[in-house]
């Protein structure tokens, strides 16, 4: 919902703000150049302005709310603002005010929140928000009674006031938070397939770090179907960085799988994972990422306890970073619903086929080395360095 010929959106980042002011400017320039990149993947008309503190977004009416969309969907925006753009003075800031309500406020109570930024105006926001209400009021009480609720109203007039420039504004339709894509360094995300590593890869977009994605083929113990469901999910996860390269690299297990189903019974998904991390630590060194990015939360699956994750981090001397850490799992499914991966996430592959009768959950580093193949991380090495490219 947005005023009557709205044409620019405001964009409100949070973390940013908390940088120094080297460090800021830097964050809001590669925001700016993920809003850019996101509008131009999507062929939605708009010219970002950096500004200090509120990125603009100069767009059409019949665009502005694809272009916020498209801002609340980038890493690093808290919020946006479909908004109108009016001169700084209050005759036209209240004329603006009426027009608005005359279109969206047919009932219920409103309040209006108002802010400026230059101390040397005129007036001050309590007196621009009580002449606001005035005017919005007068607007409409020939139709209906309004009524004034500044604690929980049914619709916020937003009136922002900067330098040179007022906007008016009705909603806040919100952002994932975090920072700019791009302000940390890589890391390698093994995804599955499965609900949780593409929501923990999300997570690690979130907070700036992009994402190198490698899924290891199982062989038999996966197949096309178990393939093709991280292939999507990786697919939908690079639609919020079209700037970024997301092709997955597709690391041959097939063979390990084989073995350690033939040859281990008890501790063979913990194996598995010590495979996984090594793999990843060698593809890693090889496409310079700094850590590791896993769906694992403590006790969701038996291979996840506390003691087994401590036992299985010890392949790999990059840091596994675990978003998903202390989610429970209907939170994991929300936000999987959230980002478009729960429902390629939940078809059925049938990889469950690896996972044996007898689970281990209180697993020893010394007795796991001893039951499983000598040759396992070097087996991992040698999968990583015949890694291959495949699109998502």
């Amino acid at each position: 919902m947005h005023p009557p010929g709205a044409d620019t959106v405001l964009v409100r980042h949070g973390d940013v703000n908390t940088k120094s002011n080297r460090v800021k400017r830097y964050m809001e320039g590669l925001l700016a150049e993920n809003l850019e990149a996101l509008l131009a993947d999507r062929s939605i008309p708009g010219e970002v302005e950096r500004r200090w503190n509120r990125p603009l977004i100069h767009t059409s009416e019949d665009a502005v709310e694809a272009a916020t969309a498209a801002a609340a969907d980038t890493f690093g925006v808290v919020s946006a603002s479909p908004a109108l753009t009016v001169s700084i003075e209050k005759a036209q800031i209240l004329e603006a005010l009426e027009e608005t309500a005359r279109e969206h406020y047919d009932g219920g109570t409103f309040a209006v929140d108002a802010r400026r930024s230059d101390k040397t105006l005129p007036y001050d926001s309590e007196e621009l928000a009580r002449d606001a209400g005035t005017a919005i009021w007068e607007a409409v009480a020939d139709e209906f009674e309004p009524e004034v609720d500044l604690d929980d109203p049914d619709l916020t007039f937003g009136v922002e006031v900067r330098e040179d420039v007022a906007f008016i504004y009705l909603e806040h339709v919100d952002g994932p938070g975090g920072l700019p894509l791009g302000s940390q360094e890589p890391v390698i995300a093994l995804v599955s397939g499965g609900i949780d590593s593409p929501v923990a890869a999300y997570e690690m977009m979130k907070r700036g770090s992009p994402v190198i994605p490698a899924y290891v083929d199982l062989g038999d113990y996966g197949g096309i179907d178990h393939e093709a469901r991280a292939l999507e999910t990786v697919r939908i996860l690079s639609e919020y960085a079209p700037n970024f390269d997301m092709q997955v690299y597709e690391i041959p297990g097939g063979e390990t799988v084989d073995l350690l189903v033939r040859e281990m019974e008890q501790g063979r998904m913990l194996s598995l994972r010590r495979f996984f991390y090594r793999a990843a630590e060698t593809l890693a060194e090889r496409v310079d990422a700094d850590g590791i990015v896993t769906g694992e939360a403590a006790g969701q699956k038996s291979s996840q306890t506390v003691r087994n994750l401590g036992v299985t981090s010890r392949a790999t001397k990059l840091p596994i970073h675990r978003p998903l850490l202390t989610r429970d799992k209907q939170y994991i499914v929300a936000q999987a619903r959230e980002i478009g991966t729960y429902t390629d996430s939940t078809m059925d592959a049938g990889c469950n086929r690896v996972t044996p009768d007898q689970v281990e959950t209180n697993a020893r580093l010394e007795p796991l080395l001893a039951a499983e193949p000598d040759d396992l991380l070097e087996r991992a090495e040698e999968a990583a360095k015949n890694a291959t490219l495949v699109e998502p």
